[in-house]
């Protein structure tokens, strides 16, 4: 039996409420070793998140993005009947300047698979869920349907520039294949908003498990798709980053890797 999503959404709400928006802007930073921010909000959430989910379902261990490397793998490697994968804070930087795009992130994983999957947006009071097979919601209403006979050269994308290869960056700033760009700084709102239809098309260089782990499988039940630059799955299995293409229905889909597929294949 999967946990309730009715009843984790008040958590997540209920978490952010008490322990993100009264530090809004005015939690101390520091830097991890690869130079991304944390702040005790991060650890905070984690703390309290992963205490609840262990008194509500103790059969379930939980993967938290604020654990150490050598944690997180012994974790995912014995993931047993389940594991939460969660990431307290997406977008801790936009969170520690004032920028209003961040976001708690859960997912249960099984078999190398997301089966559930919540992200709240404290700001907004946006609460995007999902369960494998059963569709998506926002605040309870579905999510679905959304571009479809938009061609993708008047859609809007999300591009992540950064961690792309500068030649592709360069051709999609200066020749993009859609409307216009934006870029939210949070992985995780980034998925719901396309599952949402805000924008139409999607592309990250590098995201991390628990950057996508929830979001990847809101977006796919309200029936968009995503896949990496290669043309492979994306899987909850490993910690190290995949990129990312996604659209918000099969015909952008096609569209964008048809665009990308050949400025991104590797040479013989």
């Amino acid at each position: 039996m999967h946990p309730d999503i009715d009843a984790l959404a008040p958590l997540l709400k209920t978490t952010a409420q008490e322990e993100i928006l009264p530090r809004f802007a005015r939690a101390e930073r520091s830097f991890k070793p690869d130079g991304s921010i944390v702040t005790e909000v991060d650890f905070a959430v984690q703390n309290r998140l992963a205490l609840a989910l262990k008194q509500r379902h103790p059969q379930f261990e939980l993967l938290g993005e604020e654990m150490d490397e050598a944690r997180q793998r012994a974790l995912l490697d014995r993931a047993g009947p389940g594991l939460w994968c969660l990431d307290p804070l997406d977008g801790t930087s936009n969170f520690a300047a004032g920028l209003p795009f961040f976001c708690i992130s859960l997912a249960l994983l099984r078999g190398g698979e997301p089966v559930l999957g919540l992200i709240y947006d404290p700001v907004r009071d946006e609460c995007f869920a999902a369960e494998k097979g059963r569709g998506a919601w926002l605040n309870g209403q579905p999510l679905g349907g959304h571009g479809g006979g938009l061609p993708l050269r008047h859609g809007l994308a999300m591009v992540d520039f950064k961690r792309l290869d500068p030649a592709l960056a360069a051709e999609l700033a200066l020749h993009p294949p859609y409307s216009s760009h934006r870029y939210l700084g949070s992985g995780a709102l980034e998925w719901c908003w396309l599952a949402a239809g805000r924008f139409h098309a999607y592309l990250h260089g590098g995201q991390k498990l628990w950057d996508y782990a929830a979001g990847s499988l809101i977006l796919a039940e309200a029936g968009g798709c995503a896949a990496s630059l290669d043309g492979k799955p994306i899987l909850a299995t490993a910690l190290k980053p995949t990129s990312v293409v996604a659209a918000a229905n099969p015909g952008l889909f096609g569209e964008w890797r048809a665009f990308l597929a050949p400025r991104t294949a590797r040479p013989a």
